[in-house]
């Protein structure tokens, strides 16, 4: 085809060379915008129609289009192998195939570079909705698992060591308080998002008079971008989304290696049913923690998507530039891998099976006691920096007779802890020492189980389906 076939080919005679015409094509990425497309021309014609640059016959015939582009579409799809070198010029031919020459009218007083800012926003306004609820998915059964298991004592670690006592309750709520916060940084992305560029030319504006607050509204957006130049040149929307989906991601990939370890044969705190794990194709005793290690494993890519995003905008000059046409390729499949591995961990959480009973025995091990021990002599009067003294040397000597600390025998006892006198199998044990955490933020299950209520009540009410501001 002459480049005077193209949508910008007025002044050029000759053809692309051929690998240059295949690498600067961006339909097989941006093709997944072709329903915001269509969004957008149906609310430009209808613009045009409103400044009388069309009649109102001629908007009817591009919306009815449209709407059989659209059904089209819906049944074949986009062919990522088509001749057409972007979106834009995929829906404008087609609909030059179902309304002739409007097809070309519709893009009087509009620029690609104000068409894709806006259709790309539209399209990241339903992917965060997708991100939302697949957050809130892994968040509902997180709070599920801390209210089947409130009260069930097991290890807590700092450094990969056993350190003090905690409930499996707590720890899922761990991970409810930092995955609830990537939902509300995911929020707050698509708030800030909420503004439509349409109308802002190339990069100076349209010189027709379009009523852009009419037009920003009938497109679902909140309002009108303020200021053309940046309307068109700015994706810190999209890296703030992506950012948010990294965070949710990294997030996500701790959560994971809890699990991993929890599944462990050095842990056995658990393990994973067979629908999230696989065996060995050598070794048959094999079960792995699929579901888990492959969530872990995208973080880098997610991460790496956000690094190019933002390694690409930092040295651009304003308005638009082509390099702009690759922040697709980084942002839409690590937002995609995100809203995968989001569903992923969410069938894991479900699936992992917590054996309460070998939790609650390792809990009583390792020495994760010591702490209270010395809480409990600076109880008898005991300054905290002594306790901490006397109880080191304690846990030695226990090593020494490989006993735990609530298991000293009496005589040892009363050497080197002269200052207390009870049953250090009672006032040591971790249901003991769980109840004593009774602070707000606390382990005790008392604790546990009230937020377990509150979380109930706010994933409930996140799962709520929002009302619908644009029209799909």
């Amino acid at each position: 085809m002459s480049e005077a076939g193209k949508m910008w080919g007025g002044r050029f005679a000759g053809e692309l060379d051929p690998f240059f015409a295949k690498f600067q094509k961006s339909l097989p990425i941006d093709r997944v915008l072709v329903f915001a497309d269509l969004e957008t021309n149906r609310a430009w014609a209808s613009a045009l129609g409103r400044a009388s640059v069309l009649q109102p016959h001629d908007v009817t015939k591009v919306h009815a289009a449209i709407d059989d582009l659209a059904t089209h579409v819906r049944a074949h799809g986009v062919p990522d192998d088509d001749d057409a070198e972007d979106v834009h010029s995929y829906v404008e031919r087609e609909l030059g195939k179902r309304c002739g020459d409007l097809a070309k009218r519709i893009h009087t007083g509009r620029s690609r570079n104000d068409q894709v800012a806006t259709d790309l926003r539209i399209h990241l306004r339903d992917v965060g909705s997708e991100l939302l609820a697949a957050t809130v998915a892994v968040l509902a059964n997180l709070v599920h698992q801390a209210d089947q298991h409130a009260a069930a004592p097991m290890p807590g670690y700092t450094h990969m060591q056993r350190a003090q006592p905690i409930t499996i309750g707590h720890w899922a709520l761990a991970h409810v308080e930092a995955l609830a916060r990537d939902h509300a940084r995911i929020k707050d992305a698509l708030a800030r998002m909420d503004v439509c560029p349409l109308g802002s030319g190339a990069l100076a504006g349209t010189p027709l008079a379009v009523d852009r607050e009419q037009l920003a509204t009938a497109l679902g957006f909140r309002s009108a971008s303020q200021n053309s130049l940046d309307a068109t040149a700015a994706r810190d929307h999209a890296c703030e989304l992506l950012f948010a989906a990294t965070m949710a991601m990294t997030n996500l990939s701790r959560m994971c290696e809890d699990l991993v370890f929890f599944a462990s044969t050095e842990a056995r705190f658990g393990r994973f049913g067979d629908r999230v794990s696989t065996g060995s194709s050598l070794m048959p005793q094999k079960r792995n923690p699929d579901a888990a290690e492959l969530v872990r494993g995208n973080c880098g890519l997610v991460l790496g998507g956000l690094v190019a995003l933002l390694t690409t905008m930092k040295g651009l000059p304003l308005a638009y530039n082509r390099d702009l046409q690759e922040d697709k390729s980084a942002l839409l499949p690590a937002l995609q891998r995100t809203i995968d591995c989001l569903r992923v961990a969410a069938l894991a959480v479900d699936d992992f099976a917590f054996d309460t009973d070998r939790c609650a025995k390792e809990a009583d091990r390792g020495f994760q006691n010591a702490t209270d021990l010395a809480d409990l002599l600076v109880s008898h009067g005991v300054a905290f920096r002594d306790a901490h003294e006397l109880v080191g040397k304690a846990v030695d000597r226990a090593q020494v007779l490989g006993c735990e600390l609530q298991d000293l025998p009496a005589a040892e006892q009363r050497r080197l802890l002269p200052q207390l006198h009870l049953d250090l199998s009672q006032a040591l044990a971790a249901n003991v020492i769980l109840a004593r955490r009774d602070v707000l933020g606390g382990t005790a299950p008392r604790r546990v189980r009230e937020q377990v209520a509150r979380w109930q009540q706010l994933v409930l009410a996140a799962n709520r389906p929002a009302t619908e501001t644009h029209r799909r």
